[in-house]
């Protein structure tokens, strides 16, 4: 009896063009565990304080200072959101409380 395969699929995968194929492109996409294709990054060049530097090597340790950078960013980016969204809804709460 053979055994069903465990492969995952998945239907969020991007077909490759012909273009890709005649300009000879071999394309991977990283994953996260879900199977959710990862977005790439992009290279920037970035002129920090050598002090924000050295703090964030330090912090980092093993894992990479570059990527705890991007990861701080990230969760800043995420809190000022948040923060909008939780002004916008006490704006229109207390707006519907003078009007009543």
């Amino acid at each position: 009896m053979k055994k069903k395969s465990t492969t995952k699929t998945f239907d969020e995968d991007v077909p490759i063009t012909q273009g890709d194929i005649d300009a000879g492109k071999l394309i991977l996409r990283k994953r996260e565990a879900g199977g959710r294709v990862v977005q790439p990054k992009k290279r920037v060049t970035l002129y920090l304080d050598a002090a924000l530097v050295d703090r964030f090597k330090t912090l980092a340790g093993d894992r990479g200072y570059q990527t705890l950078i991007n990861e701080t960013l990230k969760t800043s980016l995420q809190q000022a959101d948040i923060e909008t969204t939780i002004r916008r809804a006490i704006r229109e709460e207390l707006r519907g409380r003078k009007a009543a």
